[in-house]
C-alpha cells in the first residue's frame, strides 16, 4: 500500500518485535500509570514518571506520553525502549503518508497503525521482554472530536466511550474514574480544563498511594506527571508551573 512507512523498512530488511533469546534472564523496565479522559474541549492523557525493572526503581523521569503528530498522542505502558521504537516508527509513518499522499492520514488509519505494530509485536510481548499495553488519543478533524482508544498487548482495540486506562495503577484509578463520571459533581466530559488537571493529579496520586511502581509527585525534586490536553487546535502539554500551585491547592492539601 502506498504510503505505509511500516511496510517499507519490512521491505528493506527491518526486523521489529524480536524476542530475547529464550531463558535469558533480564529485568527489564516497565513504565506505568497512563491515563485519559474526555473533558470539554477535547481529550487530556497524563501518565506519572516512574520506570520500574522488578522491585527496582530504573528512572523517575520518564515521558509516557508521547506526541505523534499534531492531533494525536500515544500514552505507553509497558516496556518503554519497545514503546519508544513504535512512537517512533509511527511518527515517520504518518509524515511519510502525508508527504506520499498529499494529505493526512484518518483516524481510523492511525489506530489501524498502532494495532498493526502490536501485533507483529506480539512474539516479544508473550516472551515477557516487549509487553506494550499502550492508550492512542487524538481529535479527530474529520468527526470534529476527541476520540481515546486502548489496547492489549495482542493488538487489540477498544474505545473509552469516556475514559481510558492502562498500567498497574489502572485498578486503583479505573473505580475512582467510574466513581466521579457517574455520582461526581459534574461528568468529567463538562469539566473545564484546569478542572480536569486537577482530577488528573488526584487519580495519579491515588495510584501511587496504591501501586509501588507507579511514581508520585516529588515536591523537592519539581517532579509532575506529565499532562497533555488534544483539541482542534492541536496537542498542548500543560506546564510544570502550572501544575505546582495546582497540586499545592487542590490535591496536596488535602491528603
Amino acid at each position: 500500500m502506498q504510503g505505509d512507512f511500516f511496510q517499507l523498512l519490512k521491505e528493506q530488511g527491518y526486523q521489529f518485535g524480536v524476542p530475547a533469546a529464550a531463558g535469558s534472564e533480564v529485568d527489564i523496565p516497565n513504565a506505568t500509570t497512563i491515563l485519559a479522559f474526555k473533558y470539554r474541549d477535547g481529550v487530556l492523557v497524563a501518565g506519572d514518571r516512574r520506570a520500574t525493572a522488578g522491585n527496582t526503581v530504573m528512572y523517575d523521569r520518564t515521558d509516557k506520553v508521547l506526541e505523534i503528530d499534531r492531533h494525536s498522542v500515544m500514552a505507553i505502558a509497558g516496556v518503554p525502549a519497545t514503546a519508544y521504537e513504535m512512537a517512533r516508527i509511527l511518527e515517520h509513518s504518518f509524515k511519510y503518508y502525508r508527504r506520499t499522499q498529499l494529505q493526512e492520514l484518518s483516524f481510523e488509519g492511525k489506530l489501524r497503525a498502532l494495532s498493526k505494530l502490536l501485533k507483529e509485536n506480539v512474539a516479544a510481548a508473550l516472551a515477557g521482554t516487549g509487553a506494550v499495553a499502550p492508550i492512542f488519543a487524538g481529535y479527530d478533524l474529520e468527526q470534529g472530536a476527541a476520540k481515546t482508544y486502548f489496547y492489549d498487548i495482542l493488538g487489540a482495540e477498544f474505545e473509552g466511550v469516556e475514559y481510558a486506562v492502562s498500567g498497574s495503577g489502572s485498578p486503583t484509578i479505573r473505580g475512582i474514574l467510574h466513581y466521579l463520571n457517574t455520582w461526581g459533581e459534574q461528568p468529567l466530559s463538562e469539566m473545564q480544563e484546569e478542572q480536569a488537571a486537577i482530577q488528573a493529579l488526584r487519580l495519579l496520586t491515588s495510584a501511587a498511594e496504591f501501586d509501588s511502581a507507579t511514581g508520585g509527585v516529588n515536591r523537592e525534586a519539581n517532579l509532575y506527571p506529565v499532562i497533555k490536553f488534544i483539541t482542534a487546535s492541536g496537542v498542548r502539554t500543560m506546564p510544570d508551573t502550572q501544575l505546582k500551585p495546582l497540586f499545592e491547592m487542590k490535591v496536596a492539601r488535602h491528603v
